[in-house]
């Protein structure tokens, strides 16, 4: 069911729904079932309202409910006992909507023709279906009734007011309110259905061009006074679509099935009620425009489409299939008489009335027009006398002449009149007007066509205005061509079925063939799967005997994996118990990390301390460095101390030599001697420079801190340097000033070392040959002697270096620019050549320990008178 409306009870328990079927819905909204469906009479075939009304006797129970039908009548039910009360409205009269009062005590209908009638519910119950007399209003003039649009009005008659529906075959007197109005005949001529009057509608119509778009269709049908027989509508339409119109929609393909459905309704209605529509080509263009405008009552557009063709298509018909060859010609006159110059340039160029005023009737301007245009004109066609609507057509030609002359070509003049076009309607509308006032009569259209006639009521009239011969022939031969068809598709229908059955017995042989075959198949193959079966059966017994030696074999593998299993569960309980005294001497071992790794954090602190401690002493060694170079005089006093140390190594080794051997000793006793003469007599001549040495020896020491410090963090270096590059910066112009004095004084130094080294190389010599010597006695010191001999080397290697290097370290500490790096010796180098001085030193003494206990061993020890030495 397609529902379009519904309704509720005013207690919301019941909702009733509707639509385009003769079927309420009743259903709960507390329990949400359907709780029963009712039939409307057959008459009904869908609904356009549904209203419960209101009942103060039944506590509001809201049991009768208005369904007001297609038919246009009003039925009242009971919901419960689904019976039919009553029914208000009828075909001549239907109601068009209704509205209950809140109090439940009225009814207010809105007739079709206008009118309002109002029934007393109470009158309604009681008096068996009895409506009482509808309360109308006459409306004096077409002002008031535009001012007073609500109060519509009820159609008034001399004595008696029309009874608006019959029920039960029981006569309804109705009361009628007489005004009294002093009219003329000319303005009884004038009086329209629903109390309208034509020359005023003329009048509104010249003041504002056009009706009002909300009365439009109001006026309109009381203009055409439409007869609205329902009864004879719905004859034409119960004999279905004419076969004309079956397929109209492959001609006109419409978008809307609602549209294309009401045109085919509506054609096929025209063709019922005369033949020759059925054989019109240009019907549904005419018919179009009308369908759409009264799409949803189908009873209006077919009454207003018949009423066009019976009077504004007038003489159409007669020259049938031809177009209508007078109205052309009276067209033509008039269009000779206003505007000659346009007739003769279209007779020029070949352009018949056929071409430039038959599209535009046949069409009814529907394709030159836009739909507002289009109304506008249909609102002054329908007011005017039926010869208006040919002089609007001239009008629009006459309006048109300036594109008109421009054209040359008959296709410009075919798609001229069959497209819209730039033109002022109005201008339109007012020359038509303009023609009918100044064509003369013999030649004016009014003379030929007949005034306005209305479609009878009850039954429509007869519509035979056009050659029968030929409409009848035309229906014979489509009806000779249709039996024809059915002929020829019964024919091939009865083709196909034999066909068809001859198909049957093939498939059915070819079937029964394929079964046997198939049967025949099927018995083989049962034999092959027996024979598989009993090889299968065989092999499945080998199987099952193989199964169970595997079966007992698993048994005893089954034995033999608890078993083992067993002592697997023992040795795992075992590396278990050893897994957890490993976590537990683990932990130990960890506890013991821990403490360790503690007390690595205190030595780290410890370590942190001395590292400040070793920074603060930079910073005193940084500022000791500093003094060391503005006092020569201490660096002299150093010198001589280092001087001292070794006269006291010296010393050491000559009492050493006295205690090895008498003549070994008196030997070096005389080469130190001699040294030590020698040094007495630089040391007279080199003062200062004893200073310096025993500064150098401080300083030697200090490098040697500075180097283990270096060694702990080579990191830090860089931070040490920038400082020493800051101090350099600063005393750069102090040495610059010194550098002269510490050339003169470097020469001092170098005879200095040249002294040093020559004392050196005599031991050294001293040393390899009583070491070669005791070797030819005893051949022991072999290695001892190669060991010298590189001592020596590295010595004299010390030396020459020693010559290239300056005598101030302190400028090198100071200064480690790319520039004065040659010139200056690194702490690097000078660690080195202090440890291979020492290590020379070393081996000497070693060397000297060595001869002193194999000379003791051999001669027993000689007591010298001490030797004292003087500087």
């Amino acid at each position: 069911m397609f529902v379009s409306l519904w309704a509720y009870k005013r207690d919301g328990r019941i909702f009733v729904a509707g639509g385009k079927s003769n079927h309420l819905h009743l259903w709960c909204l507390e329990s949400k079932q359907l709780i029963r469906i009712i039939q409307m009479p057959a008459k009904v075939r869908a609904v356009r309202h549904l209203e419960f009304l209101p009942d103060s006797f039944h506590g509001d129970s809201n049991q009768v409910l208005g369904v007001l039908s297609q038919d246009n009548i009003m039925r009242f039910i009971h919901i419960e006992t689904c019976k039919l009360l009553f029914d208000i409205g009828s075909h001549e009269e239907g109601i068009s909507t209704a509205a209950t009062s809140p109090n439940g005590r009225y009814i207010a209908s809105v007739m079709e023709n206008g009118s309002l009638n109002l029934y007393s519910i109470q009158a309604l119950t009681q008096e068996g279906n009895k409506p009482p007399p509808p309360m109308f209003k006459v409306v004096e003039d077409w002002s008031k009734c535009m001012s007073e649009a609500n109060k519509l009005t009820m159609r008034v008659t001399s004595e008696k007011s029309e009874r608006p529906w019959k029920s039960k075959g029981s006569k309804i007197q109705n009361k009628l309110l007489k005004l009294q109005v002093n009219t003329s005949l000319e303005n009884k001529e004038n009086e329209l259905p629903g109390g309208l009057n034509k020359k005023r509608l003329r009048a509104l119509l010249k003041g504002f061009g056009e009706y009002p778009a909300k009365y439009r269709m109001f006026v309109w049908r009381s203009l055409l006074q439409l007869p609205e027989n329902h009864l004879a509508f719905s004859s034409l339409i119960d004999k279905g679509t004419h076969s004309a119109f079956v397929n109209i929609q492959n001609e006109y393909p419409i978008k809307s099935r609602k549209l294309l459905r009401v045109l085919q309704r509506t054609l096929s209605a025209l063709a019922h009620w005369s033949a020759i529509f059925a054989e019109t080509p240009y019907i549904p263009l005419l018919a179009f425009p009308f369908v759409k405008l009264f799409q949803n009552n189908q009873l209006i557009c077919f009454e207003v489409v018949a009423t066009v063709v019976v009077n504004f298509c007038q003489h159409w018909f007669e020259y049938f299939p031809n177009p209508p060859v007078n109205v052309l010609s009276m067209m033509e006159n008039v269009l000779a008489h206003h505007d000659k110059e346009l007739l003769q340039h279209l007779i020029k160029y070949n352009v018949t009335s056929q071409v430039y005023a038959w599209p535009l009737l046949e069409t009814l301007l529907s394709e030159v027009l836009t739909r507002e245009e289009w109304l506008k004109v249909f609102d002054n066609i329908f007011s005017n006398h039926p010869s208006y609507f040919l002089m609007i057509v001239v009008a629009y030609i006459i309006c048109s002449r300036a594109p008109l002359l421009h054209c040359h070509q008959t296709g410009d003049f075919e798609y001229f009149f069959h497209h819209r076009n730039n033109l002022d309607i109005n201008a339109v509308i007012k020359e038509a007007y303009r023609l009918m006032e100044a064509t003369p009569l013999d030649i004016h259209p009014q003379r030929t066509l007949d005034d306005f006639i209305p479609l009878t009521k009850g039954q429509y009239p007869v519509f035979n205005k056009y050659p029968n011969f030929i409409v009848d022939y035309q229906t014979r031969e489509w009806e000779r061509i249709r039996q024809d068809e059915i002929e020829y598709l019964r024919e091939r229908q009865l083709a196909h079925e034999l066909e068809a059955k001859a198909q049957e017995r093939k498939a059915e042989d070819e079937a029964w063939y394929r079964k046997q075959e198939l049967l025949r198949e099927a018995e083989e193959q049962r034999r092959k799967m027996l024979l598989e079966e009993e090889e299968k059966l065989a092999e499945q017994r080998q199987r099952l005997a193989a199964v169970k030696r595997e079966l007992k074999v698993k048994e005893l593998q089954f034995l033999d994996a608890s078993r083992r299993r067993f002592l697997k569960y023992q040795q795992d309980q075992r590396q278990i118990e050893l897994k957890h005294l490993d976590d537990e001497i683990a932990r130990k071992a960890s506890m013991r990390e821990q403490e360790t790794a503690a007390t690595v954090q205190d030595v780290e602190v410890q370590r942190m301390e001395l590292e400040s401690q070793r920074q603060l002493f930079e910073q005193h060694l940084i500022k000791d460095q500093e003094a060391v170079t503005k006092e020569m005089k201490e660096e002299v006093d150093a010198h001589r101390r280092r001087v001292d140390l070794e006269d006291h190594l010296v010393q050491r080794l000559m009492e050493i030599d006295r205690e090895e051997k008498q003549k070994a000793h008196r030997v070096a006793e005389e080469n130190l001697a001699k040294a030590e003469q020698k040094r007495i007599d630089a040391d007279w001549r080199l003062q200062a420079l004893h200073k310096l040495r025993r500064d150098d020896q401080d300083r030697e020491k200090h490098y040697e801190e500075i180097a283990k410090l270096l060694h702990d963090n080579r990191v830090k270096e860089a931070e040490l340097l920038k400082a020493m590059r800051e101090a350099e910066e600063k005393k750069w112009e102090e040495v610059l000033q010194k550098k002269a004095q510490l050339e003169e004084e470097q020469k001092t130094a170098a005879a200095a070392d040249e002294h040093q080294k020559q004392f050196l190389e005599d031991k050294m010599d001293d040393a390899l040959e009583l070491a070669e010597k005791l070797q030819r006695e005893d051949g022991y010191f072999g290695e001892r002697i190669e060991r010298l001999r590189v001592l020596k080397a590295r010595c004299t290697e010390r030396g020459v270096e020693l010559q290239q290097v300056p005598r101030s370290r302190i400028i090198c500490l100071n200064d480690l620019s790319a520039s004065e790096s040659s010139s200056h010796m690194s702490l690097d180098r000078r660690r080195e050549l202090a440890c291979q001085e020492r290590e020379l030193m070393a081996e000497v003494r070693r060397l000297r320990q060595k001869l002193t206990s194999r000379a003791r061993t051999r001669h027993p020890p000689t007591h010298f008178q001490a030797t004292k030495w003087t500087p």
